[in-house]
């Protein structure tokens, strides 16, 4: 919960000073080994589809996993949904993959498009022949992003 203020100053003949404020929630755990890069503990969230696989969630998180509704899936069949969250700009990149907790490995695909300022749009995609009734869980990470 402790708040670090920092400075940074660009680079050029006339340096501007940058700074703000870090909280625990919001610094990236980097390093070597076992710890890799991503967001440190209590950054994420977990959101569930309330009545369908098309419906659609809200999480306020940078990172987190979406647990989809069980509802059946047909053969070779795609939904989407829209995920609102306010971490996301529309220069963001939404990295997703499918949780190893639910489904078989290759059964499923899964999309981003229409990222925008506060959402994203998701597809899932059951790659088999054959309904799928499983609830899919999704894992998502918020990476940050911009045009200049």
């Amino acid at each position: 919960g402790a708040t670090l203020n920092f400075a940074f100053f660009s680079a050029g003949t006339t340096p501007s000073k940058l700074g703000g404020n870090l909280t625990a929630a919001s610094l990236t755990a980097i390093g070597s080994g076992a710890t890799g890069v991503g967001y440190g503990t209590g950054a994420g969230g977990t959101v569930t589809h309330a009545t369908s696989k098309s419906t659609g969630v809200t999480l306020n998180t940078p990172c987190g996993q979406i647990v989809m509704n069980g509802a059946l899936l047909g053969a070779s069949s795609r939904v989407n949904f829209t995920l609102t969250n306010s971490a996301i700009a529309a220069t963001d990149v939404v990295a997703i993959c499918a949780s190893s907790a639910v489904g078989t490995s290759g059964n499923y695909t899964i999309q981003v498009d229409a990222v925008a300022a506060g959402s994203c749009r998701i597809f899932l995609l059951n790659n088999t022949a054959g309904g799928l009734s499983e609830a899919v869980v999704i894992n998502f990470a918020v990476i940050k992003a911009v045009t200049s």
